[in-house]
């Protein structure tokens, strides 16, 4: 009889994948790092291969094999959770835990008032929250360690089922000084004519804001290379309120306050598309499914008007 291994294995290796460092990766899963290395070592043992590739010194590196036996653990993983999953949401909807991801652009804007509402609606679900770009947030959902993510489309979401909720509508950030704020709105091709500032490589905003300028005229490399960055909405505002550009902004943080005392006023965008789709997203064929459309169906509520009736009229392709 083949002897398989144990749930508890994979959790080491799919942790020492992640963090490449024992310590960590042993911190993750609450562990003694001696027990984490342990239960790597027996994983080795029992399959009778090398997962690490020991001559590199302290660096994590695995071999081939190891990658290979990664990809499926992420697998094998998911497919036992889904047992449990499948098990209590058809004995409980909508109880127990839900790992929810939401990317920095979305989650300080939203969450005052997401938190209340699934408190008031969904009393017996615990959310629990992790904040991070969106890229990661694909990483962590694909391999088990969120279940349902609030993320701004478009984006590459393959294998995830998704539901658009709402539109949210760029707008453009210019000090009061700027003799743009005189206008009543911008034209898109007045937004290449004045320095940028744009959030840091990896926000899905930077790459939504630069397919925005590109609809008025070819913007390209040079001017991405000399715009400035920002690691933060908050910090983007402050910088435009310091004369160092434009920028734009997405009308949920703005709606938020986020302009408040900052010298900053904001101007509609015209002659183009110029917004995001807010969505939730999930793996396909979760057994979780339709917890998160009953979630979705509800996130609506936190929608303005208008918002969501254009959505209704003109749907996100995703």
């Amino acid at each position: 009889m083949v002897i398989l291994p144990s749930p508890q294995q994979l959790r080491y290796l799919l942790a020492l994948a992640e963090w490449r460092h024992f310590g960590r990766a042993a911190s993750a899963c609450a562990v003694t790092q001696s027990t984490l290395s342990a239960g790597i070592l027996a994983l080795e043992r029992q399959l009778d291969v090398s997962l690490l590739d020991r001559e590199v010194g302290k660096r994590v590196v695995f071999t081939l094999l190891g990658e290979e036996v990664i990809r499926r653990a992420r697998v094998a993983l998911e497919a036992l959770e889904a047992i449990s999953h499948v098990a209590q949401a058809s004995r409980e909807p909508m109880t127990g835990p839900m790992r929810l991801g939401v990317i920095p652009t979305i989650g300080p804007f939203i969450l005052p008032r997401l938190i209340p509402l699934i408190r008031e609606w969904f009393p017996q679900i615990r959310l629990i929250i992790t904040e991070d770009m969106t890229e990661r947030l694909l990483e962590k959902l694909t391999t088990g360690r969120l279940d349902v993510i609030l993320l701004a489309m478009p984006c590459i979401c393959e294998g995830l089922e998704t539901v658009p909720l709402w539109r949210d509508p760029f707008v453009l950030a210019v000090p009061k000084s700027d003799a743009l704020a005189k206008l009543p709105s911008v034209p898109l091709e007045r937004l290449t004519e004045e320095p940028m500032v744009l959030l840091e490589d990896g926000h899905c905003l930077r790459e939504q804001t630069v397919a925005v300028c590109r609809q008025g005229r070819d913007w390209g490399g040079s001017e991405l290379e000399s715009a400035h960055t920002a690691s933060s909405l908050h910090t983007l505002v402050r910088m435009v309120g310091e004369g160092l550009g434009i920028g734009l902004l997405p009308g949920l943080a703005v709606d938020s306050g986020i302009l408040e005392g900052t010298g900053v006023i904001t101007r509609p965008v015209t002659g183009g598309p110029a917004w995001r789709t807010i969505g939730l997203g999930w793996r396909m064929r979760s057994p979780r499914t339709e917890d998160f459309r009953a979630l979705a169906h509800t996130l609506k509520k936190l929608a303005p008007a208008e918002a969501e009736a254009a959505l209704r009229e003109d749907p996100v392709e995703v």
